[in-house]
């Protein structure tokens, strides 16, 4: 079962969260897997649930009589502290920035018409929800372009706005990392295409 704990000490500090996993281990070895992403101090990752994280180190603990590491990841926007056991790092979905072929992909579906959902909104907000959680930069863009409103059109409900805004964020964050440029500037890229597109199409779902 995976818990994940967070302390907040005031609004001006760090606030923590430890990802508590199994533990797996035989009293002192520690364990890495063979298929452990080769992730280094200092480097920018994307964790799902969170977005675009540094990586500040790797700390060793003892936790139930076994040696665990856990990598240190930093994330500025919300002043928070993520301490992920390095060997589940892969089955939680962390992974490395998007390649720009993967940006690329971005804009393309960004550019495309939105779809005009046919199903109920209970089970389009767990749609939304599950993109969102899964890490992927393409389904964030698919979000973005499935909910986002031109002055014309009906307005957003609230929690429409909220998964439009977390959506944004988070690929903006990363698309302004991989092309060296400010968040802001890959925000108002990124919408831009959204008002260039065609009109909205069919959901193909019923």
């Amino acid at each position: 079962m995976n818990l994940e704990h967070r302390r907040f000490d005031s609004s001006d500090q760090t606030h923590e969260a430890r990802v508590e996993l199994p533990v797996e281990g035989d009293g002192g070895q520690i364990r890495r897997p063979e298929n452990l992403l080769e992730f280094s101090k200092d480097e920018f990752v994307v964790y799902p649930a969170h977005g675009v994280g540094q990586i500040q180190g790797i700390e060793v603990q003892t936790v139930a009589g076994a040696s665990l590491e856990f990598f240190v990841i930093h994330f500025a926007k919300s002043r928070m502290k993520a301490r992920v056991p390095t060997q589940k790092a892969v089955r939680i979905g962390i992974r490395k920035l998007s390649s720009p072929g993967a940006i690329k992909q971005v804009r393309r579906t960004l550019s495309q018409a939105a779809l005009k959902a046919r199903i109920n909104w209970a089970r389009l907000t767990k749609e939304y929800e599950s993109k969102l959680k899964s890490g992927d930069i393409v389904a964030l863009a698919e979000v973005m372009r499935d909910l986002h409103r031109r002055p014309a059109e009906s307005e957003q409900s609230y929690s429409e706005r909220q998964f439009y805004a977390t959506a944004l964020d988070r690929l903006s964050g990363e698309v302004a990392l991989v092309e060296q440029i400010t968040e802001e500037k890959a925000a108002l890229e990124l919408e831009g295409l959204l008002m260039g597109r065609p009109g909205r199409t069919p959901h193909g779902r019923c």
